[in-house]
């Protein structure tokens, strides 16, 4: 294992307001002046409890800090080489102590709120906070609302402000009313290890519609538990206790006009709003980051920035997956305001609404908050469909491994397992290491216990918060593999033997739900194994939860040498074949009848099929025939064909990359290539990224999702494999409906390069390394079909 980079501040200390560490969405403006001469190659040293940014006179520099595990906080670092001005300089940096549990920012009980900086010229402070040098001082920027909602069960709180036009002038100098600080509790300190954010500017490309809106009092609106259910297990501020409900508000502005425009928009352009007016602009492509503008009012008025990935029924959703997708600014005075939210979100399409006034608003634009170190590698093909697929994937892996690898780019931001096996393997294939998934890992390697899980478990997502002691042991068990694949693809034998402990405790926890057939029973917890029917049909033996667990046994086997763990894998495998097989297809569960004896419930599932062959309790030696009907009947068009009806339909998550893995055990490439096209071609035309569901009803940016590059790469192009440590590459060429293929997937700091074209008879190809990588080459499939191979 890379050690665990642990890392100290030369003399700042973490402090906050006195007396406000411990209060729920607290924002806070910290600030320090240097001068450019002395500063003019220094870094600026920060972490913070949650969120922060950070502001060079003015403009924009940086956000953060990566997120660290339980106990930890990891350290940033911001160049100002090359960005001072001549004589004062002001650093600026906002911060969000937030207090409260989520899925994306820890809720430390024992750390509050709190930020900790230097400024550093070498060796010498040239400024701290509570250290040497020039003192950063602070104060509440009371503009950004505190008692509001959250903004998602996941999420912390939702943006809502109340500000003049100098709220924000303080971050170049101007007047700032400095309030006490007091030091708090010293966490340890990790480096950052992963790579620094893109902050790409972008600009809508369309103004979509526009119209106006008028307030009805009677509408009734839609809250979920985010406004309904706070309380010990979901932090935030009471329904009765909230300033103001904006998302309410929002929900009953009805649009009494409603206009098709669809004019392209250039980067000067203004729009003239009136009272009551509303524009819908729209961007190139479903992204994570901030949305800016600068606004022009000439009375007070409220401003509602309101967002989503996708239009329904033409019109920006509040609510389509429970998230507060609106950010409130009642700009109180004439006068111009810069605005940019705080708090990273995910959309396409952008919706701006206002109240009690007129404006122009002009510099609308949206800060890219995404991962930059995938742009090595590429993709590009005869058939521009699969290169559009390529550029998705890439696009949706960029959004969700910014400082870990999560789920979705706006509804969570949350580090989960499973979604993370797929992750993992794209992290590599783009970024051509795993760097990024040892910080992952260490997440998870670093806390002693997890509170609020049994022992033994492993969250279901992480860094985050489950107080209400939600788990998915599925999860765990996914997180096994991934955890063998990363020994693949690192050699990092020492990461994965500090987790043995970890793993050898979620076993014995296990070992409960044992019954007398060897098989898991009345698993506790969220039993997930995906998004369909499969996940109603999980009591009292499931049975993809036992093929799964039955991999995991071997899979710890393979990993620590325990050969009883393969013996009990097979023994699970021979059992469930004997009794889920009801002769066509596997059955989903069986229930234990008072008698004591189980019944099949004769519920059958797509997915559980392919969970069957995916971890090896079938074989298609053993079930040809099981097989054949997958290969034939099943996939994206089933829905269309309408084949077995009685089989419940699998979903993207995770059914659809089990079955193309499937598919590419056998070499299918050509039906790869084309079920692939199918699936992901209406995503590709309506966001630009790659989602959670076949349909459009959750996030539209989910990580896992982006693992269709692999077989891209793998079962299209022919770069069947790389091995990392040994630096070896396999190359096998497929039988796939196109006449060129080219691509390059980056290895360590070097890149391999590959391409084929077919003139005929004649296939010609060309493998680029450098001279230490060594290279196999399959041609044996372009031989069988008649094709002469030539390499240039």
């Amino acid at each position: 294992m890379k050690d665990n980079i642990e890392t100290k501040f030369v003399s700042g200390k973490p402090v906050w307001l006195k007396g406000r560490s411990k209060e729920k969405n607290v924002f806070v403006g910290f600030r320090v002046q240097v001068h450019g001469e002395d500063a003019a190659n220094a870094v600026v040293r920060l972490t913070a409890s949650s969120i922060y940014r950070i502001f060079l006179n003015g403009e924009f520099l940086g956000y953060g800090p990566a997120r660290g595990p339980h106990g930890y906080a990891r350290v940033d670092e911001w160049s100002l080489k090359g960005k001072c001005k001549p004589g004062v300089n002001t650093i600026a940096v906002e911060v969000a102590g937030y207090n409260v549990n989520s899925y994306y920012l820890l809720d430390q009980p024992d750390q509050p709120a709190f930020l900790q900086a230097e400024v550093m010229a070498g060796a010498r402070v040239l400024a701290s906070t509570g250290g040497n040098g020039a003192q950063f001082e602070a104060q509440a920027l009371e503009h950004r609302m505190q008692k509001v909602q959250r903004y998602s069960f996941q999420r912390p709180f939702s943006e809502v402000y109340r500000m003049a036009p100098s709220c924000d002038a303080w971050r170049d100098g101007g007047a700032f009313n400095a309030q006490e600080l007091e030091t708090v509790d010293q966490l340890r300190l990790l480096a950052r290890c992963t790579p620094y954010p893109e902050f790409n500017i972008l600009h809508p490309l369309t103004a979509r519609l526009k119209g106006t809106v008028e307030f009805n009092p009677d509408k009734p609106v839609w809250a979920d538990r985010t406004i309904k259910h706070i309380g010990p297990k979901l932090g935030g501020y009471l329904e009765s206790e909230l300033e103001d409900i904006p998302f309410y508000r929002v929900q009953r502005l009805e649009p009494t006009t409603k206009v098709a425009v669809k004019k392209p928009l250039r980067e000067g352009d203004r729009l003239e709003m009136a009272d009551g007016d509303f524009r819908t602009l729209e961007f190139a492509r479903n992204n994570a980051g901030f949305l800016g503008a600068t606004v022009k009012c000439y009375a007070p008025i409220r401003l509602y920035f309101a967002f989503d990935e996708l239009l329904i029924d033409d019109d920006v959703s509040t609510t389509r997956y429970c998230c507060a997708n609106v950010v409130t600014y009642d700009l109180t005075e004439p006068g111009v305001y810069n605005l940019e939210t705080f708090e990273p979100y995910e959309l396409k399409y952008f919706k701006v609404i206002v109240e009690h006034g007129a404006c122009e608003i002009s510099n609308i634009y949206f800060r890219e908050y995404v991962n930059p170190t995938a742009e090595r590698a590429s993709f590009e093909s005869s058939d521009k469909a699969l290169d559009a697929i390529f550029d998705a994937a890439r696009e949706t892996f960029k959004q969700n491994s910014v400082d870990t690898f999560t789920d979705c780019a706006g509804r969570e931001r949350a580090g989960w397992l499973c979604d993370s096996f797929y992750i993992g393997r794209v992290s590599a294939d783009l970024c051509g290491s795993a760097d990024m998934e040892h910080v992952f890992f260490e997440n998870f390697l670093l806390p002693e216990k997890f509170e609020h899980l049994p022992e033994g478990m492993l969250p279901m997502c992480y860094p985050s918060d489950h107080n209400d002691g939600a788990f998915i042991p599925n999860w765990a068990m996914w997180f096994v593999f991934q955890l063998e694949e990363y020994l693949y693809r690192s050699g990092d034998r020492a990461m994965v033997d500090a987790f043995k402990p970890k793993v050898l405790a979620l076993i014995d926890y296990f070992k409960q739900f044992t019954n007398d057939d060897g098989l898991l029973e009345k698993l506790k917890g969220w039993v997930f194994i995906e998004w369909s029917r499969a996940n109603e049909l999980v009591q009292d033996v499931n049975y993809p939860s036992n093929m799964t667990y039955a991999a995991a046994l071997e899979s710890i086997d393979r990993i620590y040498g325990m050969p009883e763990l393969k013996a009990q894998a097979d023994a699970m495998r021979a059992t469930i074949r004997e009794q889920s097989f009801d002769g066509e297809f596997f059955v989903d569960n069986a229930i234990r009848r008072p008698d004591g004896s189980l019944e099949l419930t004769g519920e059958r599932t797509e997915v559980c099929q392919y969970y069957a062959f995916f971890f090896g309790t079938a074989t298609i030696e053993e079930f040809p025939q099981l097989w054949e009907t997958l290969r034939n009947d099943f996939g994206p068009d089933r829905k269309q064909t309408k084949k077995h009806p009685e089989i419940y339909f699998a979903n993207a998550m995770i059914g659809q990359p089990m079955r193309t893995e499937l598919l590419s055990r056998l070499g299918l490439s050509a039906q790869i290539l084309e079920e692939s096209k199918d699936y992901f071609r209406k995503m590709v035309e309506t966001t630009g990224t790659l989602w959670e569901h076949d349909s459009p009803t959750a996030s539209c940016s989910h990580g896992f999702a982006s693992h269709v590059e692999r077989l891209l790469f793998r079962d299209v192009l022919g770069i069947r494999n790389i091995d990392y440590v040994n630096r070896k590459v396999e190359v096998a060429f497929s039988d796939v409906p196109l006449e060129r293929c080219a691509g390059v997937m980056p290895i360590g700091g070097d890149t391999v390069k590959v391409s084929w074209s077919k003139e005929g008879k004649a296939f010609n190809y060309s493998i680029e390394t450098p001279k230490d990588i060594s290279v196999s080459v399959d041609l044996s499939t372009i031989e069988a079909l008649g094709l002469r191979p030539t390499r240039k």
